[in-house]
């Protein structure tokens, strides 16, 4: 089983008796396939694996949904250990935030639209979770996965500005059969929410313009933020009941 290290300077010692290569994949828990791809590219690629669960309360925007975020730190750990992880980060708040977030990274282009025009402050609540796990694991390689894009993009775009000295790798999006991208708020949805889910990314990967998709995704039942093409992807992020879902795909023509 993976040994749990709760306290930063605990781990900052642990690390620097390390010897070799660390990849370290940064969650919120609740893990699921998707999941264990970065855990398994990391362990691939690296001689130790490092693996954070801390459900971080500075990048939702209501509070209910944080809430009703899955702690499931147990499952989470065997999964883990079942997949060779061998070391486990997992902070409080109070561990994470000793100044009370007095202290924020903020990005002022790229955060402003998409995903940052529907959720003011996430991306600053993530930069600055994230700079500071970075700090905390001294990590030669990071993995973040496609399915927050924006997110992907950000953090790649922090550490070239920061001269943070770990590789950002990206992995592709673990699908479910059906093609509806694996997420741990799949596990909120009812199980007609789910086999609704399905038309998300079929009618993002389809002919339809974005604002047809748009049409026919709020005329299921979804509650469209917004499809859109950027960076040579086509994203989309849309309401389905309390379940906020978001997915893109390689941009046709790219």
């Amino acid at each position: 089983m993976p040994s749990i290290v709760s306290d930063p300077a605990a781990w900052r010692k642990q690390r620097a008796a390390l010897e070799g290569t660390l990849g370290f994949v940064p969650t919120m828990g609740n893990l699921h396939e998707g999941h264990m791809a970065l855990v398994r590219r990391a362990r691939a690629e690296n001689d130790h694996v490092l693996v954070s669960i801390f459900v971080n309360p500075t990048q939702f925007n209501q509070r209910a949904d944080y809430d009703a975020y899955l702690r499931t730190l147990e499952n989470d750990v065997a999964l883990l250990g079942r997949e060779g992880v061998e070391f486990v980060f997992a902070p409080d708040e109070k561990s994470m935030y000793p100044d009370n977030y007095e202290m924020q990274v903020n990005e002022t282009v790229l955060s402003q639209q998409l995903e940052g025009k529907f959720r003011p402050g996430h991306f600053q609540g993530m930069l600055t979770v994230v700079l500071k796990l970075l700090n905390i694991a001294g990590a030669t390689r990071v993995y973040f996965g496609e399915k927050d894009y924006q997110q992907l993009m950000l953090v790649k775009k922090m550490a070239e500005a920061f001269f943070l000295p770990v590789e950002v790798v990206a992995v592709p999006t673990v699908r479910e059969d059906s093609g509806l991208a694996l997420s741990s708020r799949n596990g909120r949805l009812t199980p007609a929410q789910h086999e609704k889910a399905v038309l998300l990314s079929q009618l993002l990967q389809s002919a339809a313009a974005n604002d047809a998709v748009a049409q026919k995704l709020d005329a299921a039942g979804f509650k469209t933020e917004y499809v859109a093409t950027e960076w040579g992807r086509r994203l989309v992020a849309a309401w389905l009941g309390d379940v906020r879902l978001i997915d893109n795909v390689q941009a046709k023509g790219e």
